[in-house]
Formats: C-alpha cells, sequence, structure tokens
C-alpha cells in the first residue's frame, strides 16, 4: 500500500528495485561510501541532507513500518473535535499536521488505547474511558493502516465496549490486533499485505486496571506472555508472514526509564526467532530505543495525542518511529536496514494540534517564540530515546540537523 507518490515505492516490484540498483550504482561512482555501526545492512550515510519527512534511503529492495505513541481520548480531545466539527466531531484537524510522516512508511501503525462509546455517548474519561467513535474517522484520515488494541483499557467497557471498537474500525478500513469478538477471531494473526511484502502485527497488554474478562472470554484481549508470544508469531510465520511486528503496553507511567519488567519482558522477546521489531506503549511519555542483538525495541513513543488533566512537557512529547527493512537473504525474511525516530509536540493553544516537530521547525515563518518552544521539545525527546545507546546502534533522530 504505497502512500508517498514521491517515493520509488509508487513504481512496480520490479522496476523499483531497477531504479534502486542503478541508484546504488551512482552512488557507488561517485565515490560516496555507505557506512554504518552494523557490519552488514548498516543506516546510510550520503552526507547529503535528509528531505523532509522522508525515510532514510537503503539501496535495493525496502519496505517501511511506522509506530507511534498512545491515542488517548480525554474529554478536552472530544471538545476540541466538536469545536473543529462545528457542533459535529471531527478528529482530523487535530492529527492532520503529522499526515505527511504517517504517509511516508508503507505501513503505518497506531496504538488505540480506548474503547468506543456507542454513537451518540455517553462519553466517558478517566479511569474507564468509553470514547467518541468519531476517532476512529480521525485516526484513518491521517494515513494509518492499522491499530494495536490491547491496552490497560481495552476491557473499561468489557466486551461490548471491546466489539464497538473493533466495529468502528473495521468500518472505517482500519486493521486492529490485541482484542478480539471471538475465540477463534483470538487465534488468528493479522497480517497485512504491503508492497509484495507479508507483515504481521500484534498486540499484548500488561494489565487491564485491575478488571478481568468475563468467565469463558479470557481470549477477549492479549495479556503479556512470553511463551504466548511465541507461540503467536510463530503461527504468523506459518500463515506467511515475512516480518514481524509486536506492540506492547507495559512499563510504569510517566516514568522516561524501562523499569525491571520491561527490561525483563525486551530480553525474553529480542530472544525470539519470528519477531523482528517491538514496538512500546502506555508510559506516556518518551522512553528509549534500544538494540538487543540484531532486535529493535522502542520501549515508549510517549503519546501520540493526549491532554491530561496535568499537561506538562513530557506529557506531550512523543515520537513516531520509522523502521526500513530489507532482505535478510533468507528466504521470507528480511532484517532491519534504517531506525528512524519522528519527534512529536502536542500542542494545546490556541488548540490542541499534534506536531510534527521536524517540519514544523523548516517552516521559515514559524514564530519565534514556538520556534524555541519546539526546538526545546525536540531536545528532550531525542535526550530520552538515546539513554540506552540507541545512537551507537544506528538510530537517527528527525530534526535534530544530524
Amino acid at each position: 500500500m504505497p502512500k508517498n507518490p514521491l517515493s520509488l515505492r509508487r513504481f512496480p516490484g520490479p522496476v523499483r528495485t531497477l531504479l534502486s540498483c542503478l541508484t546504488a550504482v551512482a552512488l557507488a561512482l561517485t565515490g560516496i561510501y555507505l557506512v554504518g555501526p552494523w557490519s552488514s545492512g548498516s543506516p546510510v550515510s550520503t552526507g547529503r541532507p535528509r528531505p523532509i519527512g522522508k525515510p532514510v534511503e537503503v539501496p535495493g529492495r525496502t519496505v517501511t513500518v511506522l509506530g507511534a505513541g498512545d491515542i488517548l481520548v480525554h474529554p478536552e480531545l472530544w471538545d476540541q473535535a466538536r469545536r473543529d466539527g462545528r457542533g459535529q466531531l471531527d478528529f482530523a484537524p487535530m492529527l492532520a499536521p503529522a499526515r505527511s510522516a504517517v504517509e511516508s512508511a508503507d505501513l503505518a501503525l497506531c496504538h488505540l488505547e480506548t474503547p468506543v462509546a456507542p454513537p451518540g455517548g455517553p462519553y466517558i474519561g478517566f479511569p474507564r474511558f468509553s470514547v467518541p467513535r468519531e476517532v476512529v474517522q480521525g485516526i484513518k484520515s491521517v494515513g494509518y493502516d492499522g491499530c494495536s488494541t490491547a491496552s490497560n483499557h481495552s476491557i473499561d467497557q468489557g466486551y461490548d465496549g471491546v466489539k464497538r471498537t473493533l466495529d468502528a474500525l473495521d468500518a472505517a478500513g482500519l486493521g486492529h490486533t490485541g482484542t478480539y469478538r471471538t475465540a477463534r477471531d483470538a487465534t488468528r494473526p493479522r497480517i497485512y499485505p504491503v508492497d509484495g511484502v507479508r507483515i504481521a502485527h500484534l498486540s499484548y497488554t500488561k494489565s487491564f486496571n485491575g478488571l478481568r474478562p468475563a468467565a469463558g472470554q479470557a481470549w477477549i484481549a492479549n495479556l503479556i506472555d512470553t511463551d504466548k508470544i511465541k507461540k503467536d508469531a510463530a503461527r504468523a510465520r506459518a500463515a506467511g508472514a515475512e516480518i514481524v511486528v509486536v506492540s506492547l503496553h507495559w512499563g510504569t507511567e510517566y516514568e522516561h526509564e524501562p523499569d525491571a519488567d520491561q527490561q525483563t519482558w525486551a530480553r525474553e522477546v529480542a530472544e525470539l526467532r519470528n519477531v523482528d521489531l517491538v514496538f512500546g506503549h502506555h508510559a506516556h511519555v518518551v522512553q528509549p530505543v534500544e538494540r538487543i542483538g540484531d532486535k529493535w525495541i522502542v520501549y515508549g513513543m510517549g503519546n501520540q495525542i493526549a491532554r491530561h488533566a496535568e499537561p506538562v512537557n513530557a506529557n506531550r512529547d512523543g515520537a513516531m518511529v520509522r523502521v526500513t527493512f530489507g532482505p535478510a537473504g533468507v528466504a521470507k525474511r528480511w532484517k532491519v536496514r534504517a531506525v528512524e525516530a519522528l519527534p512529536t509536540f502536542v500542542d494545546l493553544n490556541p488548540d490542541i494540534r499534534l506536531i510534527d516537530l521536524e517540519r514544523a521547525l523548516a517552516d521559515p515563518a514559524l514564530p519565534p517564540g514556538r520556534r524555541r518552544i519546539y526546538e526545546a521539545a525536540v531536545e528532550r525527546i531525542q535526550g530520552n530515546l538515546l539513554t540506552r545507546a540507541a545512537g551507537e546502534a544506528g538510530l537517527v533522530v528527525r530534526g535534530t540537523g544530524g
């Protein structure tokens, strides 16, 4: 599902491969040496500025996967959506500034943390959310292909809330994984066909905030269990998946460093042969990225969009992480070739808006005061992403001039 009309991905596979090979030859003839910290499959450095919002160039056939932080729909967000919709609920304007970044990926995966309400409500915020279903159309409008739905709020509204949420996602044409309508559905891996590559998405949460599924419905939402993840990933491979992405709702809220459980699970999941990448959620602040062996663990991407009762910089900072895969040289296997973080920030005034910081800072008309705010956000986000040597391992943080 190519989205970026300026990308080589708009061409048919054989043509794109030929053009990529010609590009690689041209780079070699001009004396540009592709280097990086990995002995093979290294991130590419050409010495040229990267175009705003565009993935790093990697020679050969590639596919990009983007993950993003929590979509946590507080009452202030649906109030903003009502203002934007002039009485109706329209979440698209608050998410729209991130559209270019989302659409730059071949597969874009959101994390919808809260269940949706019946049409017209009633709408409920913390602690047991039931939010406007119109948020799903907002997610679709910005370019996402699907969402993980396993979270500590998955069963806030019981089975009915899970079913409503999945029905809304289906109606919008969005994939989903992590919560299920039936036991049979829970055994079927979500696989996206992406430009000739089959990518599986799995989703799990550490808890349900003390709630329990109804009797006989333990399958309704996935809890983190390494043995289950191992079995599910193997099932996805058996169903034809060539890349397996796992979303984990874990960690301690408002803590930037991974807690002990996260670190244990990260090591265990990194050892699973059939898992290629982990996207983390839940903390509502940006946590680091780490390479463990040949696996990339994104511990926490903060909030994609939220408006906490006490909004502070930490819970307004976020990151989308875009990962480029290339063939691993083994049939039906792919390896990570590049990892990029795209810093985001939630503006609250005059309207609630999700800001793509790289794109915003490239605007020469950006007022000086707002530029200082955005530059400080990028600095904070970069600092939190890099505490586990991800920079040395090849992570590129966009919008930092690096």
